[in-house]
């Protein structure tokens, strides 16, 4: 924690990758598995910034995946934006699903069958307001950007419920 931190607020990057380097293979680094993708999420942000894209998405993935299998869908969806901004594609993951609130999966599903906002709004008695705010919320979640990825994004989920 302590070389995470140092790495954190040093303004040298030959010290920050120095300290990184030293938290990341802490012998003990993995007793907190949280704190470990935390600190792989800030190393990789600072490889995107300062060493290029590519050099960034390995810290990145390791990130995302730690903070999935913990269930800290918010800090994965901190992750994954960072991933998408290196050129990655990121594939939403069945943690997403769990995350997806009964009616969000509802209109998304009747989003991605083609239907305005002012028609799902009419099916399911909402303003189109709210079923704006609805989607707004779904994409991060999905990993996708526009109303055209959400059939993909949504047949990947139900691949994923299968297995």
């Amino acid at each position: 924690l302590t070389h995470g931190a140092l790495a954190l607020t040093t303004p040298d990057p030959t010290q920050a990758d120095a300290h990184y380097h030293q938290a990341e293979n802490h012998p003990d680094a993995t007793t907190f598995p949280f704190e470990l993708a935390r600190i792989r999420l800030a190393h990789g942000t600072r490889q995107r910034h300062t060493q290029g894209r590519k050099t960034a998405r390995h810290a990145l993935t390791l990130a995302a995946e730690a903070f999935e299998r913990l269930g800290a869908v918010t800090w994965a969806e901190r992750a994954h934006a960072e991933l998408r901004a290196t050129g990655a594609t990121v594939h939403a993951s069945s943690a997403h699903l769990a995350a997806l609130t009964w009616q969000e999966r509802r209109i998304a599903d009747l989003a991605a069958g083609g239907l305005t906002n002012k028609e799902i709004g009419e099916r399911m008695h909402l303003s189109p307001r709210t079923v704006s705010s609805h989607l707004y919320r779904v994409f991060p979640k999905l990993g996708i950007t526009s109303r055209a990825a959400l059939r993909d994004a949504l047949g990947r989920l139900s691949d994923d419920q299968k297995v």
